[in-house]
């Protein structure tokens, strides 16, 4: 037997957590598994040797249990986790040590002790109604201390319509033309219950032997290695494959498969004691040769940043056809991937599911509430490990991590109402946030420090539970050892001001050049309007500053120069003259955007034109002025300020730095297309844009990097969108193949790259041939495809009569061609464009009555009708129109009474909005415009 231990650190004093009564940080309180409930702690497991036998190719399985069990406290029945389709055959109890009082008993007499197995008298066992539960009632109550084993035989269903619990699939071989069938398992996170009866909770770590039947012909593998095979005793073609014992591990990370792939087998770690097998269906394994040195150099990094080596003496991978999963299954020591995922270039897939190897199997969450932390633990690491691949010169893909999840929670975050009502939005959301956090106090506390106490944690929790206290814990304790953090500030308090708000901070930073001093100040970051968020002002974080100056421009160096320690406003002292900027969170150091005087943004704007730009770098060139058009966007910052700080762009040639670009011409163009000014923003993009793309050229270059190719893809989309000539000349050539093909409703061969630029900028005969197809798209062909179209024959077009058309067939004429979800769809994909949505208004207000009594019976296309046609308006003018109908219709709005009022109030924030912002950018346009020697 070999389990692999971390070697403990000696930091100080490590801290073991023996009471697992504390309550850690609540991370997030909407996970269904959190409420679940859970079993009484009466009975516990001490061990399990699970026996099963798949019969993959007729779509079930047998198996028995048996499960060692110690009585906690009297009990008089033992529950167990079963899932309502297992069918439980047969069960007994037997007694394999007596109570504590018999023991003592025993001992303390002469007699020699009879410890040998007694039944246990069994009064019925049943499964618990609309719970998945399994009860066995004994006859007589047990003490205290008594071993138990519980015998369980039972049977379940194989399904191949799901890769949950124990699952079958199937693939052909190329080479006999035969079905070959496969069995696996994909536990997490609470479906061991549906294979077995078990005590199906993460607290619950034990040993496990592991014996699976097998056809001759077929291969099995589980979390350990082989012990031993023997014949079957039934079944001359079949055997018994017996594995090690495993270490004390939880339900979810049991694997099995059984299959007949092929395999390549290594040796990895430094001592060639790991043993790494990848497997594939026969005809695949070439696709995945690639596999085993990209493990190797992933452990590596892991290895180092856990401090201690591969916790198993094994590690199977496998490729897995027809896997189903939106995720890998990572059992310990085995891990399934979609063929897709494992043969792709780049190892973030690989990567993410080997740190679940350490966090989560070596160490495993107490309950599910912790499982959050864990999993936001796990993103950080596997995004630290990827960041030193690269610098390693590894040929990783393109990856622009944290940007674009900072983005997101940015976003997402500063709405009136974050998440709405979506609980996988608030999950997702949270999770990135506290990622972040992992991240932020790496640059803080010090890389050496967060990984020590990284290690600290993982040497302490190896082989049991954890809070996510303890991970704070461990930290703090690391800090103060390195004298990091001064007594009494934990980590614990600084996280939780992140975690436990579904907010993010804005600081502003006001300098004082008389005194070389600067105020900061932080509040609740509000993007959306109107920023009347209920008790704001009670909002305050832990917030690191980390300065950079002008003068020294040390970006290496991330201790913070102070810490705003949930204080509404600190001074800082001794700064830089008039003449030099400062830059406050640089590197996004922490999830939060920084606003300045104008003073300090001018210095910021001039410097990034000059050759010395490149002495920030591109992340910081990036949060720059994505924290610039943010802050104006929100009604923090003049838009001229923001504007200047794309003026640099005219130089730059890294797609981080362009990537905040994009999102600003795709935001503030929604937001002003409906304004005179619009056009004038659309010649901006153009003269922005063009010199770039044509330097990049319309086709990749060999051994050009996946971000030169991000940058050619985005700049040449919000081209097309802009209506730069060249552009819509390429995508209507590619378009008339397809209008000239004998036969176009048997497929698409225009790129969708090239279809909405033709509906948006084309004739009304290329239009009305995309509606064709639509018309009579083939119910042979995906229907995917017919979605994509007719989201850009809605949302693209330009010209109003366009639009008008399809609403008067799918409408008024309601030709049967079209669903009410097919309305539905166009009236949603209406609302992304001032075109789109002005029309809409018209065809309601002009057609009312006929609409009113088509969709008299349909609430929800009424309601979605008059919520696409009256709430996008973002002018005065639309003010206006959608006050008027509201007056002349007062009483005939029905359902959608709410949705028109709560219109009216949100046009008048945004009417105030463009009155305030329009003229400033109207006024920068037409500066930057003449200065380009361009006209409107």
């Amino acid at each position: 037997m070999m389990w692999r231990f971390c070697a403990v650190l000696i930091f100080g004093v490590l801290v073991s957590v023996n009471g697992r009564l504390k309550r850690s940080i609540d991370l997030i309180a909407a996970h269904g598994l959190i409420t679940q409930e859970k079993l009484p702690y009466d009975t516990m497991p001490s061990s399990y040797h699970l026996s099963l036998h798949p019969f993959p190719a007729d779509g079930y399985f047998e198996g028995t249990v048996k499960i060692n069990v110690t009585v906690q406290h009297k009990a008089h029945q033992i529950v167990l986790h079963v899932h309502p389709d297992l069918l439980i055959l047969h069960c007994n109890v037997t007694q394999l040590m007596p109570p504590d009082d018999e023991i003592k008993r025993t001992n303390n007499s002469d007699a020699e002790p009879d410890y040998s197995p007694t039944p246990v008298n069994v009064e019925s066992s049943r499964k618990v109604k609309s719970k998945p539960l399994f009860n066995i009632i004994l006859q007589s109550p047990v003490k205290t201390g008594a071993v138990l084993e519980v015998f369980i035989r039972f049977t379940g269903r194989l399904f191949n319509d799901t890769s949950e619990g124990l699952f079958r699939s199937s693939y052909v071989d190329p080479l006999t033309k035969k079905t070959k069938w496969f069995a696996a398992t994909h536990m997490r996170p609470n479906m061991a219950r549906s294979v077995f009866p078990c005590y199906d909770e993460p607290v619950y770590r034990v040993p496990m032997v592991v014996s699976v039947a097998r056809h001759k012909n077929m291969t099995s593998i589980s979390n350990m290695p082989l012990e031993s095979t023997t014949q079957h005793e039934l079944r001359e073609e079949w055997v018994w494959d017996t594995f090690q014992r495993t270490p004390p591990m939880p339900t979810f990370a049991l694997g099995i498969i059984v299959s007949e792939f092929s395999y390549m087998t290594f040796n990895i770690s430094d001592d060639d004691d790991v043993h790494l097998r990848v497997w594939a269906r026969p005809d695949f394994i070439t696709a995945v040769e690639n596999v085993p040195e990209k493990v190797e150099k992933s452990l590596g990094v892991l290895e180092e940043f856990w401090g201690c080596p591969f916790p198993l003496p094994k590690l199977d991978i496998l490729a897995l056809p027809n896997y189903q999963s939106t995720r890998p299954a990572d059992s310990w020591g085995v891990i399934i991937f979609k063929e897709s995922e494992l043969s792709a270039r780049g190892s973030w897939h690989l990567t993410h599911e080997l740190v679940y190897q350490w966090l989560g199997a070596l160490a495993s969450p107490f309950w599910w509430s912790d499982a959050h932390i864990n999993h936001a633990l796990v993103r950080y690491v596997t995004a630290y490990t990827t960041m030193k691949l690269k610098e390693m010169n590894e040929t990783e893909p393109f990856n622009n991590w944290p940007m674009t999840m900072l983005y997101s929670i940015y976003y997402e975050f500063s709405k009136r109402y974050p998440h709405g009502k979506s609980t996988a939005i608030k999950q997702d959301s949270t999770s990135a946030k506290t990622e972040l956090i992992f991240r932020m106090l790496n640059y803080t506390l010090g890389e050496k420090t967060f990984i020590h106490g990284m290690q600290r944690f993982m040497s302490d929790r190896q082989f049991k539970t954890f809070f996510g206290d303890d991970i704070w814990m461990s930290l703090t304790e690391q800090a103060r050892f390195d004298e990091k953090l001064p007594q009494p500030i934990t980590v614990n308090e600084i996280a939780a001001s992140w975690i436990t708000k579904d907010r993010l901070p804005v600081v502003t930073v006001t300098r004082n050049y008389k005194d070389n001093t600067a105020s900061l100040s932080q509040r609740v970051y509000l993007r959306e309007r109107p920023h009347d968020v209920p008790d704001q002002e009670k909002f305050l974080w832990w917030i690191p500053v980390v300065l950079i100056r002008q003068d020294t421009m040390h970006f290496g160096n991330t201790t913070p120069y102070t810490w705003m320690r949930k204080e509404r406003e600190v001074q800082i002292e001794n700064l830089p003259g008039k003449d030099s900027f400062i830059i406050v969170n640089p590197e996004e150091i922490g999830p939060f955007p920084v606003n300045y005087d104008p003073h300090n943004w001018g210095l910021l704007a001039k410097y990034l034109c000059s050759e010395n730009r490149t002495k920030i770098p591109v992340t910081t060139r990036a949060k720059l002025l994505h924290d610039a058009w943010n802050l104006a966007y929100a009604g923090d910052l003049s838009f001229a300020t923001a504007l200047n700080m794309t003026l640099f762009l005219k130089h730059e040639r890294e797609y981080l730095a362009w990537d905040p670009v994009f999102t600003l011409i795709d935001h503030i163009g929604r937001h002003i297309d409906s304004s005179s000014v619009h056009k004038k923003f659309q010649t901006y993009v153009r003269i922005l844009l063009t010199p770039l793309y044509e330097e990049l050229g319309n086709e990749p270059k060999e051994g050009e990097s996946d971000g030169i190719a991000h940058l050619r893809s985005s700049s040449k989309v919000f081209l097309c969108q802009a209506g730069y000539k060249p552009c819509i000349e390429e995508a209507q050539e590619a378009f008339k193949k397809w209008m000239e093909s004998p036969d176009p409703d048997e497929g698409n061969p225009v790129a969708n790259q090239y279809i909405c630029p033709v509906f948006k900028w084309g004739t009304l005969r290329e239009w009305e041939f995309g509606l064709e197809r639509v018309i009579k798209f083939p119910a042979s062909r995906k229907p995917s495809e017919r979605t994509y179209l007719l989201k850009t024959l809605a949302g693209c077009p330009n010209d109003a009569n366009k639009i008008e058309k399809l609403l008067n067939i799918t409408v008024l004429e309601q030709n049967g061609n079209f669903t009410d979800n097919d309305i539905y769809l166009i009236f949603s994909m209406l609302t992304g464009g001032a075109n789109g949505y002005t029309s809409l208004f018209n065809f309601l207000r002009k057609n009312w009555d006929t609409i009113k009594i088509r969709f008299e019976e349909k609430p929800h296309l009424w309601n979605s009708l008059i919520t696409s046609a009256t709430t996008v308006f973002k002018t005065q003018e639309g003010l206006d129109l959608v006050s008027e109908l509201y007056v002349e219709r007062q009483t005939e709005f029905g359902t959608a009474d709410f949705v028109i009022e709560k219109a009216l109030r949100n046009i008048k924030e945004e009417t105030k909005w463009s009155n305030d912002n329009l003229p400033v950018i109207e006024k920068w346009l037409d500066q930057y415009i003449i200065m380009n020697d361009k006209s409107v």
